[in-house]
């Protein structure tokens, strides 16, 4: 198979393994790679046998969170032996100034941070220096010589301190949709309402900790091409930012991510190892690796600290008469960081009085970024807490209130649904769970000296598509090839689209192999916001709908072909074969055709654009309904997540093993959102001081019981030809919600902030 790209292991699936088609639980095609320790990451390359020995890069962070470096002594680091070169602002190669050549694909309004650009410290622990070594021991050492001195000046890193600054957002961030203009009077309406509740609700500081560390590797070839081996979740978004960032044609650069070990969004832009790793192989002209530590891993991104206000009235029945959510979130003083947090209220439930209101507060952090479900993990816990009050407040079931304002349109914008089956989900969920035997009075159920309560949650994201690319190649011996520079963080995109290839061929699994996570393949968008199976999934079965017809007419050409006056319509392919589908027995093998026609191959090449005149008639989303039971020591504040419920409506699934998964995902990140995650700033230094998985409390096995996922039917040709939509997000909207409002069912005390640990929940 020519076509493959040799640098690259691409995965199959098992001899044996035979026909597949949409819905099926298949296992991973990546599995036996992953788990014998042949598939690479980011670290794990090195340069071929006749290039120099690789270097090690190690970064220095920087100690203070605003001033600028007064001096940078590396005299000491020098002389370490092995140490090749100190890199830092004073001495680094050319690189470009004008902020448009550092904006990724998902750059928010502002002026992207510039490693080692110059002498200003625009946040705790940026980078400040690169040590390059040829070996990673004497790197590290040597980078704990670097003296640097600072001018200090006075840092704001305090979101609620500094509130009263808040200011309104650029829009300039892919994906952002600002808040809509006010409809009705809500204000009038609340003022009025006979019955409304009002609170606020804080969520602090969380930090990704994907298994991978980010790493760069960049292997210098002799004729100075760069081969970049990058943690990414685009390998074209990665080459676009270097090639502009130091001016080098995008035929110099070329950027792989075959694996990628988790990322949720703290790979949808390139940090800022890749720019260092680059530098270091210009500056040198060597390759070069550069691996970040997991405490550096504290020192980009995060999901922002953000603050919101809800406020409901409804009538004595229990219909919503006006909805009120104002969110503010923080950002750096350098970009506007967005997220759409609010607009989740204008949209989950039918009411005719709604005002939603988003800022921001510039800070002295790190620009925050895209983190699983960004936006909505945070507002529509909020909502959902508030419903959750609003119900006790009407004594109403929780599921009656929400049942009682279901939106059959989209409340803001007016526009139907291409699909929603939430109220399925409300059901089916409700049905499993046993939700008809809740008592309604909170603190009434008990085992042994724990509480139980149980609570439940709606979700929902956005159903969304893109553009894309893809080729497929037909081969003599029957094998398919389809590649798109798509990316698989672990979710299961390899997986995915070979099956979608696979039916749309009728070739057994094992016949088909996907090829992903390199820049120089056909065009992909970057894999995040759950786009990926409806944009890059839809280009697969485009490009392989568009072969199945060249394959069809050189079958009609062939001697003797029993297809010869047949239409389109009339066949199928299944079986490595086209054949009637009257009369299966009247068959051409793929094989015959290429032999007959004289061909050792046939390609198509096909470019996926989404209809949007058509999708913007339509609401496009997917829901969930998350059913939680806990079990809380009063006494304690010690809260158990023993079962969780999660019913799905996210259009066709693809794979249903890999699908359920990725929902179990959401939920056990869910839990640690509710009852773990936080990552705390000491403002007196402005630094993150938790930043090691010692002391970032995530989720672990023995915080995670029963989790239960179901799946809606749902057909959506609106959002895809696939019917598909997404299930990555969706997952963890909800969870958080529906623990809280378990954890009021069970103890009468509501916390309004995650996570809720036991010193907010145990008895004042």
């Amino acid at each position: 198979m020519t076509d493959l790209i040799p640098a690259l292991r691409t995965p199959v699936a098992d001899e044996g393994t035979g026909p597949v088609s949409i819905g099926m639980a298949v296992s991973r095609v990546d599995g036996r790679d992953k788990v014998t320790g042949q598939a690479r990451y980011a670290a794990e390359y090195f340069p071929e046998p006749d290039h120099e020995a690789l270097l090690y890069g190690v970064v220095v962070s920087g100690a203070i969170a605003k001033g600028r470096i007064a001096a940078l002594d590396a005299s000491a680091a020098l002389a370490v032996p092995g140490v090749v070169e100190v890199i830092w602002h004073g001495n680094r190669p050319r690189i470009r100034s004008f902020d448009i050549f550092y904006k990724d694909m998902t750059a928010p309004g502002g002026s992207p941070f510039r490693p080692l650009y110059d002498d200003k410290i625009v946040y705790s622990g940026q980078p400040v220096a690169l040590v390059v070594a040829e070996t990673f021991e004497a790197a590290r050492y040597a980078a704990a010589l670097v003296q640097v001195d600072y001018e200090v000046e006075p840092h704001e890193t305090s979101l609620l301190q500094h509130r009263g600054r808040a200011h309104k957002p650029s829009r300039l961030k892919a994906g952002y949709t600002p808040p809509p203009d006010q409809k009705g009077h809500a204000d009038e309406m609340w003022d009025k309402a006979a019955i409304r509740i009002e609170g606020e609700y804080y969520s602090g500081v969380e930090h990704h900790n994907p298994l991978e560390l980010f790493a760069s590797t960049v292997i210098r070839d002799a004729d100075g091409h760069l081969t970049i081996y990058d943690k990414t979740q685009s390998s074209q978004n990665s080459r676009w930012y270097v090639s502009h960032v130091f001016g080098l044609s995008k035929d110099k650069v070329t950027v792989r991510n075959p694996y990628v070990g988790g990322a949720f969004g703290s790979g949808l832009r390139p940090q800022y190892q890749l720019p260092l790793a680059v530098m270091a192989a210009l500056k040198l002209e060597r390759s070069v690796r550069v691996v970040l530590t997991r405490q550096q891993m504290f020192t980009f991104g995060h999901r922002p600290e953000t603050q919101q206000r809800v406020r409901l009235a409804a009538e004595p029945d229990g219909t919503l008469s006006a909805i009120i959510h104002e969110a503010v979130a923080e950002t750096s003083r350098i970009e506007d960081y967005v997220e759409v947090v609010v607009n989740w209220s204008g949209e989950l439930y039918a009411c005719e009085h709604i005002r939603l209101g988003y800022k921001l507060v510039a800070l002295d952090h790190a620009s925050p970024m895209d983190m699983r479900a960004p936006g909505a993990a945070h507002g529509v816990h909020a909502l959902e807490v508030a419903m959750d009050e609003l119900s006790y407040e009407l004594g109403m079931d929780p599921l009656a209130l929400r049942l009682k304002n279901y939106a059959e349109i989209d409340p803001t914008h007016g526009l139907p649904y291409s699909t929603k089956e939430l109220r399925a989900c409300y059901m089916q969920g409700a049905e499993r769970f046993g939700w008809h035997n809740r008592p309604l009075q909170p603190g009434s159920m008990r085992e042994g000296r724990e509480l139980i309560g149980w609570g439940m949650a709606t979700g929902m994201w956005d159903a969304m598509q893109m553009f894309a690319r893809a080729s497929a190649v037909l081969h003599a011996d029957g094998s398919l090839v389809v590649s798109s520079a798509a990316t698989d963080i672990g979710t299961g995109t390899y997986t995915a689209m070979s099956i979608i290839a696979a039916e749309a061929m009728g070739l057994p699994l094992e016949k088909v192999r996907f090829q992903l996570g390199d820049s120089t393949l056909p065009v992909a968008p970057i894999e995040g916001g759950s786009s990926h199976v409806a944009t890059v999934g839809s280009a697969v079965q485009g490009v392989c709908e568009k072969l199945r017809k060249t394959l069809f007419k050189l079958a009609k050409n062939l001697p003797d072909s029993p297809l010869a006056k047949a239409a389109f319509a009339d066949v199928e392919f299944a079986g490595g074969a086209l054949r009637l589908t009257t009369r299966p027995e009247a068959q051409v093998t793929l094989a015959q055709v290429l032999d007959g026609s004289g061909k050792r191959r046939v390609e198509e090449k096909y470019m996926m654009l989404p209809n949007m005149l058509k999708q913007m008639k339509y609401q496009r989303a997917t829901h969930s309904a998350v059913f939680c039971e806990v079990r809380v020591d009063p006494e304690f504040g010690t809260v158990r997540v023993t079962r969780v419920v999660s019913a799905v409506a996210a259009g066709r699934i693809i794979n249903a093993k890999t699908a359920r998964s990725q929902i179990i995902g959401g939920v056990v990140w869910g839990i640690g959102q509710a009852m773990h995650e936080e990552t705390h700033c000491d403002h007196r230094l402005g630094r993150f001081m938790n930043h090691d998985l010692g002391e970032y409390h995530v989720s672990v096995n023995a915080d995670i019981h029963d989790i239960d996922v179901i799946f809606v039917q749902e057909d959506d040709r609106i959002v895809s030809r696939l019917g598909a939509k997404g299930v990555g997000e969706i997952g963890q909207v909800g969870v958080a919600a529906a623990i809280s409002n378990a954890i009021f069912h069970a103890t009468g005390r509501r916390v309004r902030s995650t996570p809720m640990t036991p010193d907010k929940v145990m008895r004042p």
